[in-house]
């Protein structure tokens, strides 16, 4: 297991190679960063960006978005996956924000959580990105990276997310979202790590290193 020192110093070289991570879908506000992620889910951010490219200067907000309706909505959305519940779920979480949030997206747990198609781990990337809190959003990147590295054993996202927030020194959570993500995007990939050129490669406790 990892000690206390090298958990800390794994996140010394990440805030030292990128001090202001974020997230790679385009957003102006918290409103477009909700539905950037609600069409994320089981897509890649890059498929995603150019669908709200075109989007998001016709609708970005719940109104304009509700006008279009599920039919009009998936004009803009079908090149993504599962498009078809997706427009259904957004279509929803639009009329519920005009209705109960004045058209505003929550910043609460509770809330986020109650909007159709938005789950803990899209409520935790507002709520980090968004809002400033120390949330962790376990994708399929942090759950790999996390046990790769040695930081968590979880079976579970939630299990690894509780492992990860008990770990992780406070003053790198806010940030540790992005820098696992990224980590597991471009460096610890699934197939073929490219541990040569990791900068954790001599804390990580990973025993199948690439060469």
């Amino acid at each position: 297991m990892l000690t206390k020192h090298q958990i800390e110093q794994i996140f010394v070289r990440f805030h030292q190679a990128n001090p202001k991570p974020t997230t790679e879908l385009r957003w102006h506000n918290s409103f477009e960063l909700l539905i950037a992620v609600m069409l994320s889910a089981q897509a890649t951010d890059v498929s995603v960006n150019k669908a709200t490219e075109k989007l998001f200067p016709v609708a970005n907000t719940p109104e304009k978005i509700a006008a279009l309706g599920e039919v009009g909505l998936k004009k803009y959305i079908k090149t993504i996956g599962l498009f078809n519940s997706k427009a259904k779920n957004i279509i929803a979480t639009c009329k519920i924000l005009i209705d109960k949030h004045h058209s505003q997206c929550p910043n609460t747990r509770e809330a986020l959580e109650a909007l159709p198609g938005v789950g803990r781990k899209t409520a935790n990337v507002i709520l980090n990105t968004c809002f400033n809190q120390p949330t962790l959003a376990v994708d399929t990147h942090i759950f790999r990276v996390a046990h790769r590295i040695g930081l968590s054993k979880g079976k579970t996202p939630l299990a690894v997310e509780q492992d990860l927030l008990a770990l992780i020194p406070k003053k790198f959570l806010k940030d540790a979202h992005h820098w696992l993500i990224l980590h597991g995007r471009y460096v610890c990939k699934a197939r073929k790590p490219d541990c040569p050129n990791c900068l954790i490669r001599d804390l990580c406790q990973f025993t199948e290193k690439t060469l």
